[in-house]
């Protein structure tokens, strides 16, 4: 177990060394009493007495920048890596050390259209071991719905990603057709390449939005009324401020009067994962557990097997991406690929004996307007990324 951790930790530290030289782009510099201790470092062997004696020189003469402005960059500076912000004071004693998140790479094939076969079922198959320490224990392992990986919870707790108040819930869902997100898949802020999570600091700066803080409707509003500014150089609509009222609503599902700061991020990246990368780059994010709730979804939809379903249809799977917090647990013996959208021949819909969300009523432009399953993913692919949290926000609201 000690040679895991130490092949681990090493991992870890070439990790936290590539991040340390992209840091460089955003501008951070190291800390004058740093630098002259590496300098220093160079020039002589110092004893022990002589380090505890700079230490306290340095404390004597105070931080060189303010306090808030230091918690501040640290915030900024964990928003960049990937982790969000962690309280100040959560205790990291005996815990294991926390990812390094290696942020994805555009690829110049991202671009052509993959090839997802509708007929062609995937094979969906977990790990056998933890996914942080690499040990296998047949009755404890949870299954992230998204990906492949699995988890011990006592791993989860000490690496700080399971607190008490999401404990029961993992250990509720995780085996049953709801499912779990790990905290690779809960983040979609972590789909974001460095260049595009450089953009999205830059637009969260100039709009003075502070990492970590919940926002009100009001702040919501004024943040995409300064975001459609700066990019349109004009007011935003009415009509647009609806929408984004809307989506607020749909951020904040308990009607607390405000939004959470991982929910707002969340929302954010698939926003602008939207905007940069065409549907085909998005389509080479789904994992193979994602794509068969697709092929599920659209089987379910198509009666007659002709390759093709109704706008109406597909608006309706669109809704359906997102019943991932129902108040009545599924069956346990309900297999995990089976997690998103709902037919009327599943295992959930048969208990009740009639579909969970009848097809809303379509339009004659609707009827007449098929889509074939290419289509069917391509329009329905950034609702499904957006799924992925375990949060009951929506952080994709479907057009009504």
């Amino acid at each position: 177990m000690g040679v895991l951790m130490s092949r681990r930790q090493t991992v870890e530290r070439v990790q936290k060394v590539s991040l340390a030289v992209s840091a460089f782009k955003d501008g951070l510099r190291e800390q004058p009493s740093t630098r002259r201790r590496a300098e220093a470092g160079t020039a002589r062997q110092g004893t022990l007495e002589q380090e505890v004696q700079e230490g306290e020189e340095e404390a004597l003469a105070g931080p060189s920048q303010p306090e808030e402005s230091s918690a501040g960059k640290a915030a900024w500076e964990r928003l960049r890596d990937g982790r969000g912000v962690e309280p100040e004071e959560f205790d990291r004693a005996n815990r294991f050390t926390p990812p390094a998140f290696i942020r994805p790479k555009r690829e110049l094939h991202d671009d052509e259209p993959p090839d997802i076969s509708l007929e062609q079922r995937e094979q969906i198959l977990n790990d056998e071991m933890c996914e942080i320490c690499e040990v296998w224990t047949a009755e404890s392992l949870f299954p992230c719905r998204i990906c492949h990986r699995v988890y011990h919870d006592g791993c989860l707790r000490r690496m700080g990603f399971l607190q008490k108040d999401s404990a029961v819930e993992v250990t509720e869902t995780a085996h049953t057709e709801t499912g779990w997100s790990c905290y690779y898949c809960d983040n979609l802020n972590l789909l974001l390449t460095e260049e595009e999570m450089y953009s999205l600091m830059e637009t969260l700066r100039n709009c003075k939005i502070i990492p970590g803080a919940c926002l009100t409707l009001d702040d919501f509003l004024h943040y995409k009324h300064q975001v459609h500014k700066q990019q349109f150089e004009r007011t935003m609509p009415e009509a647009q401020e609806e929408q984004a009222a809307l989506q607020f609503n749909a951020l904040d599902p308990d009607k607390k009067g405000h939004i959470e700061w991982q929910d707002f991020l969340s929302h954010e990246s698939i926003q602008l994962l939207q905007k940069i990368r065409p549907q085909n780059a998005l389509l080479r994010l789904l994992t193979p557990k994602e794509r068969e709730r697709a092929r599920a979804a659209f089987l379910a939809l198509d009666q007659d097997n002709d390759g093709f379903i109704g706008e109406g249809e597909c608006r309706q799977a669109r809704h359906t991406w997102f019943r991932k917090h129902q108040k009545e647990m599924p069956s346990c013996n309900v297999s995990i690929s089976h997690v998103g959208p709902i037919s009327e021949g599943s295992p959930a819909s048969s208990r009740n004996g009639k579909s969970p969300e009848k097809i809303l009523p379509a339009t004659k432009q609707e009827e007449t307007r098929n889509i074939d399953w290419p289509g069917f993913l391509r329009e329905n692919v950034a609702y499904i990324l957006a799924a992925r949290p375990n949060s009951a926000a929506l952080h994709l609201q479907p057009l009504a």
